[in-house]
């Protein structure tokens, strides 16, 4: 079989979906590997390092998909709704697609690749246990964006991060707070720790709280009733919001008192919640900056914009929407890994074989034989009211 890797087009995207040190193994389980041209460039992969392990270059993308059996991306149509859409007329029936592809939040994507015979898998949803660990896409890029996160605040703070005993005197270290202490967070700590701040942190998972202090973070403790706060796949869970309303009353003091917040707090589908008000905004020192990692889902202060950089009474507000791109070349190897070791755990005797009774395959599979598979994304796809009528 043969597996296509097309260059990105969503917006600034410098990541590539398989790089030349995942081609051998590829190679060991009876796959050929086709990339159009160009497509590692912006990651710091040339042509020439894929043609060294074998790798064809194929300069038409038309004739990468009409070559290819599978097609793997970084991101996908509905994780690249505008650009990708222009791929549905390369993809013909009985393709496979691997990619990112946003299915709870853009579930009508799904449906157009299900109607062009494609058989789809979402790696985004890939479920939380120990076997698919090294296939989890989410955790890799959250790893990542974590870590830029803290760079990005650095660059753009006026302030240096680390205590410094000068003959000039004294530097006091910079406050930074994490909200959120999931993999994205608990990098973003341990990247501020490094590089000298003193860190606090909160998440609605008490749990936390021990992840959150060895790495050298003091954990701040919200006396709100958060209940059952972890859902079964160990992501916290979207609160109600009077919760969130209670939450920011309680965090405004610690917000005021950082120089830096990093906010992490997005949900698998729907809008961000709203952390960080314009008035705990307004209460941060001048100069204090704000990266929120949620501002593809609308961002969880109320001042961002998704995309951009904006100041906003004397606060720096860093909106990224896709941090992990920034640092290409390791969150392309990363991506590549996680692909290919799903890749190797579906293929038996060089061809993918579809289990629909394995965890990992269930729960990734979008799309097969020509309609959605996955039980989430077919129920938001059901007209409001639906339900009722089929009961009535």
């Amino acid at each position: 079989m043969i597996i296509g890797v097309p260059k990105e087009t969503f917006p600034e995207e410098r990541r590539v979906a398989l790089t030349p040190d995942v081609i051998p193994a590829l190679g060991k389980l009876g796959f050929e590997v086709l990339i159009e041209a160009g497509s590692g460039l912006n990651a710091g992969l040339s042509d020439e390092a894929y043609r060294g392990q074998g790798v064809r270059i194929i300069a038409a993308r038309s004739e990468l998909f009409g070559l290819s059996d599978i097609i793997i991306q970084v991101r996908g149509l509905g994780a690249n709704s505008d650009a990708g859409r222009a791929d549905l007329e390369l993809f013909r029936s009985g393709h496979v697609l691997v990619a990112l592809l946003d299915p709870l939040s853009s579930p009508k994507a799904g449906k157009e690749l299900a109607e062009a015979g494609v058989t789809a898998f979402a790696l985004e949803l890939m479920p939380r246990i120990t076997r698919a660990q090294n296939m989890d896409v989410l955790s890799s890029m959250a790893t990542i964006s974590g870590y830029r996160a803290v760079l990005l605040a650095a660059e753009a703070l006026p302030k240096m991060f680390p205590m410094m005993m000068t003959a000039a005197g004294t530097i006091t270290p910079a406050n930074v707070f994490v909200v959120g202490a999931g993999v994205a967070g608990l990098q973003a700590i341990a990247t501020a720790r490094r590089l000298g701040a003193v860190v606090r942190a909160y998440d609605v998972r008490p749990a936390a709280k021990e992840q959150v202090e060895s790495l050298g973070a003091s954990f701040e403790v919200l006396p709100l009733e958060t209940g059952d706060a972890e859902d079964a796949g160990g992501y916290a869970k979207a609160m109600d919001e009077s919760f969130y309303r209670r939450q920011r009353q309680m965090m405004t003091a610690v917000v005021a008192e950082s120089d830096v917040v990093i906010t992490t707090a997005a949900v698998p589908a729907g809008k961000a919640p709203i952390l960080v008000t314009d008035e705990m905004v307004a209460a941060m020192p001048s100069g204090s900056v704000i990266v929120d990692l949620a501002a593809e889902r609308g961002g969880n202060c109320q001042l961002t914009e998704p995309g951009k950089t904006v100041t906003r009474q004397g606060v720096t507000i860093i909106a990224p929407i896709n941090a992990a791109a920034g640092a290409p070349y390791h969150a392309s190897r990363l991506y590549a890994k996680n692909c290919s070791n799903f890749i190797s755990h579906m293929t038996r005797d060089g061809r993918l074989e579809i289990d629909r009774e394995d965890p990992i395959v269930q729960e990734t599979l979008l799309t097969h034989q020509g309609r959605i598979v996955h039980e989430r994304v077919r129920e938001l796809l059901k007209p409001a009211g639906a339900e009722e009528r089929r009961v009535a």
